[in-house]
């Protein structure tokens, strides 16, 4: 009797229900505050992200013809020359040894060779400069059929192509027959007798080209070998990237995929497209020492010159090869997901609680995933999940 007064009472009561919501509490499973992103429906571009470099896609050396005594070479990096009419520096040539039988025929032969080719490089720069004329020629024609609509707008590009390619090749034949020309005075510079005034006169070093001067290799009067370069010349304009892509990153790559151009310093993104994988790969040293394979990808900048104009030779960039694409695909953060066992898996809110979902992925990038099979669009699903969520648990979203 003394134990039923005892519950009737309201304190005992309320003491009673305090103690079995204090218990009902303490066993309640706490909820986790995770943060959250919806499975979203969009663009997804895969890339290959490396550094790259600018270099001038046609360089030319100029080097001393014969052994001897070379000038101060004023000329600076930058100053434009002009082929023929620019003086590089001047050369005092020192007197030839005497040549032999032997020498002297081998010399002879040397210097019919190099006659040979200044002809042939020579002839081969007029077919080059026919072939460049042929082209412009049935492009104005082609343009003036396309303004009649009498010519597909692709055929118009094709002749566009055709006549870059035919003024390209007219410039590498250019520059070969001007190589040839100097090869030529290099190998008639041996036969030259010291009783001769090649011994005593001084030779003046021309621009064979034109352009600017990229690097001056020797600035002091100083005596040089035959062949000592000199200076290096080419076109600043006409610059390609070069990067070295780890042996696993370059088998993805192809000829004629896009490449966007980012952190080299200007303003917004340059476009560029792969012109070349090159078919050896060499090993290099990493900064943390560790041995890589890589390969060369050579790209070719696309759009207007004046974008790029800041860029000049050895600049450093940041490339992004685009090796796959999809304009509308079902996709999730990656660091949504997580390995369980075989199976690619992910967290889902539902109801207040995580539920524990498999996903079949297909395109992947650094950010984004693509979702084959598993949440729909639309579904809420757990990011950086930890040991602290499990299937069933109680979340709910971090606010921002």
């Amino acid at each position: 009797m003394e134990r039923w007064r005892l519950l009737k009472n309201p304190r005992v009561l309320a003491g009673l229900g305090l103690v079995a919501v204090l218990l009902l509490a303490s066993l309640w499973p706490a909820t986790v505050t995770v943060d959250v992103a919806r499975v979203t429906r969009g663009a997804l571009r895969v890339t290959v992200d490396e550094e790259g470099e600018t270099r001038v896609r046609r360089r030319f050396v100029v080097s001393a013809p014969v052994a001897g005594r070379v000038g101060r070479i004023d000329i600076e990096p930058g100053d434009s020359v002009d082929r023929g009419r620019t003086l590089l520096a001047t050369f005092f040539p020192a007197d030839p040894t005497p040549l032999d039988a032997r020498t002297r025929a081998e010399a002879t032969a040397a210097a019919a060779a190099a006659r040979s080719s200044r002809d042939a490089a020579r002839a081969e720069r007029q077919r080059a400069e026919a072939a460049s004329k042929l082209a412009s020629s049935e492009l104005r024609r082609a343009r003036d059929l396309a303004g009649q609509q009498l010519l597909a707008p692709a055929e118009l590009e094709s002749r566009e192509a055709q006549a870059r390619s035919a003024e390209e090749a007219f410039k590498a034949a250019d520059y070969a027959a001007a190589a040839a020309e100097h090869q030529l005075q290099a190998a008639e510079a041996r036969l030259a007798p010291p009783s001769t005034a090649l011994g005593t006169r001084e030779l003046e070093i021309r621009a064979p080209v034109s352009g600017v001067v990229l690097r001056r290799l020797r600035e002091s009067e100083s005596v040089v070998p035959a062949g000592q370069p000199l200076l290096e010349l080419g076109d600043p304009s006409a610059v390609e990237i070069v990067s070295d892509l780890l042996s696993t990153d370059a088998v993805r790559v192809r000829a004629g995929q896009p490449v966007l151009i980012e952190h080299w310093g200007g303003e917004g993104t340059l476009k560029a497209r792969v012109r070349r994988v090159e078919p050896s790969g060499f090993m290099k040293i990493s900064a943390l020492g560790v041995e890589e394979q890589r390969v060369n990808v050579v790209m070719d900048f696309e759009g207007p010159p004046e974008a790029r104009r800041p860029l000049g030779d050895g600049y450093r960039v940041e490339v992004r090869i685009v090796v796959d694409e999809a304009a509308d695909a079902l996709k999730l953060p990656n660091s949504a997901l997580f390995r369980r066992g075989e199976q690619w898996s992910t967290f889902v809110v539902e109801g207040g609680r995580a539920r524990l979902r498999a996903v079949d992925l297909g395109r992947r990038n650094g950010v984004e995933a693509e979702v084959v099979k598993g949440p729909g669009e639309g579904a809420l699903v757990v990011l950086h999940a930890g040991d602290r969520v499990s299937d069933g648990t109680r979340v709910a979203p971090r606010e921002e």
